[in-house]
């Protein structure tokens, strides 16, 4: 019978594409994940890799080998964690991941307030973008993740946090009176700065601008591709552009003078954050309790905060590409 080391290690050499590196990353040697990976050949009787130069491809049997090892392999974590935490909420090992236009501004927060109530918690961090965090998650390498909603994978359920409306932040000199509000309308996409492709924010802020019946997507004349919106907000402080900021990291990042913000007139803009967890984990109250400490330690109030049932995704979103 194949093994869960032997999944583990396939599902290794299928992220990495090279023996090497997955040997690495599953801390073993190098011959020793080889001779795993040729033994589960050997019982199932297939290939499922294909070996060349420095490089390494997955079979049409390999892929679908890999895509049903990491459901099992998600399981036996979930086995796990049952076995573990029953009856105890928020102890142990727990792998958060957050994308990054959240984890600066709610990580500081909620943090502190976590190592106090539950000292038995040991949270371990992963912050990337959106698309990778879910892949993760649906394959059990993270418990639970924080980002922006909706999430329409069918293995994935979710509970509403709070909204997160944008603000429009220019550049100090804006002859706009600070008390003026905006609109799409309003925006020059060639001036507009954005995060690079891949973040969730900068498909957010597109999305509305869309509104403006104006072509150009954004960066137009600066070829910017900002990975952080510290970054995105020294630009519009030094004048060369405009961007679209979450609220939630106005603190943070909206500190200079150069800086100005504005509101958007009704309806605004903004985004809905949650967390998500796949729909067979045993940890649902974990990930409850910690939604009631991110709200709680934002001030979030009862109206704006989590409805108290998580969901899992419609019929219709589940079938949707």
């Amino acid at each position: 019978m194949i093994t869960l080391r032997q999944l583990r290690y396939l599902a290794a050499l299928a992220e990495h594409r090279h023996f090497g590196r997955a040997a690495e990353a599953c801390a073993v040697t190098q011959p020793a994940l080889s001779m795993q990976i040729r033994d589960m050949e050997k019982f199932l009787g297939v290939e499922l890799v294909e070996r060349r130069q420095g490089d390494v491809a997955l079979t049409e049997v390999g892929v679908e080998v890999v895509q049903r090892g990491e459901q099992m392999l998600a399981a036996a974590r979930d086995l796990v964690d049952a076995a573990r935490h029953r009856g105890r909420v928020l102890s142990g090992r727990l792998t958060l991941g957050i994308i990054p236009s959240l984890a600066p501004y709610v990580l500081p927060k909620i943090l502190p307030t976590l190592q106090r109530r539950y000292p038995e918690l040991r949270v371990e961090l992963r912050e990337t973008q959106t698309k990778v965090l879910v892949e993760e998650l649906v394959r059990g390498s993270l418990d639970v993740v924080m980002l922006a909603l909706p999430v329409t994978e069918a293995e994935v359920e979710t509970m509403r946090l709070f909204d997160d409306p944008f603000l429009f932040a220019v550049p100090a000199s804006d002859p706009r009176p600070q008390t003026s509000c905006v609109s799409a309308y309003d925006i020059d996409p060639e001036q507009l700065i954005l995060l690079e492709e891949g973040h969730c924010l900068r498909d957010q802020a597109l999305a509305y601008c869309a509104d403006s019946r104006r072509e150009g997507t954004g960066n137009g004349s600066l070829g910017l591709g900002a990975t952080s919106l510290a970054t995105v907000m020294q630009m519009v402080a030094s004048g060369y552009g405009v961007t679209l900021v979450p609220e939630v990291a106005v603190d943070v990042e909206v500190r200079d003078q150069r800086v100005k913000l504005l509101r958007f007139a009704p309806p605004q803009p903004g985004r809905t954050v949650g967390l998500a967890w796949r729909h067979t984990s045993p940890r649902k109250f974990d990930f409850v309790a910690l939604g009631q400490i991110v709200t709680e330690t934002l001030g979030i109030t009862q109206r704006e905060a989590a409805p108290a049932a998580p969901r899992r995704p419609s019929r219709s979103a589940r079938t949707a590409p």
